[in-house]
């Protein structure tokens, strides 16, 4: 592919793709990665997260059908407790899929550590690990209050690492 400034290699999966946000903040990624990935098709989880308890209850989910031979691209900003990332990957994981990828744009270190000791092959990309979860179990310093409204803007200026 040629870029304004030179010609990068990459490589196509094989798999077929499926990007699945996490409703609402996810949404704001997802045209960026379909940008990338047009053909991929889309599902959707629809995660709630009580601000007292910091648990994910679940209240939507729509997937493409036959989740197990694709590569699943589970989109949702930001990575905090890892509580309704480890919740979404539970259920696509109910649902076939075997190869699921977490994208977000901002991680918390306690996120990153849940998701890897419930789902420890679901390699996450995302382009900072902030310090740490306030007493509120917000990312310090993240992105406040102000992500759902511009994660749009965010993602589209974030690179999104590559495989080794």
């Amino acid at each position: 592919m040629q870029t304004p400034l030179a010609e990068a290699h990459g490589g196509e999966l094989a798999a077929d793709v499926v990007v699945v946000p996490v409703l609402r903040a996810g949404l704001g990624m997802l045209d960026a990665v379909l940008e990338i990935v047009p053909r991929a098709r889309v599902g959707h989880i629809g995660l709630q997260r009580d601000e007292t308890t910091a648990v994910a209850s679940q209240y939507y989910a729509k997937f493409p059908h036959s989740l197990e031979p694709c590569c699943v691209l589970l989109v949702d900003p930001m990575l905090a407790t890892g509580g309704s990332a480890v919740a979404a990957l539970d259920l696509l994981r109910r649902k076939g899929a075997r190869d699921i990828r977490l994208l977000c744009i901002v991680a918390a270190p306690e996120g990153v550590e849940l998701v890897e000791q419930h789902h420890p092959d679901v390699r996450i990309y995302t382009p900072v690990v902030d310090h740490q979860l306030n007493a509120q179990k917000f990312i310090v310093p993240g992105l406040g209050t102000s992500a759902i409204d511009s994660t749009h803007r965010i993602a589209k200026g974030t690179a999104i690492a590559s495989d080794p």
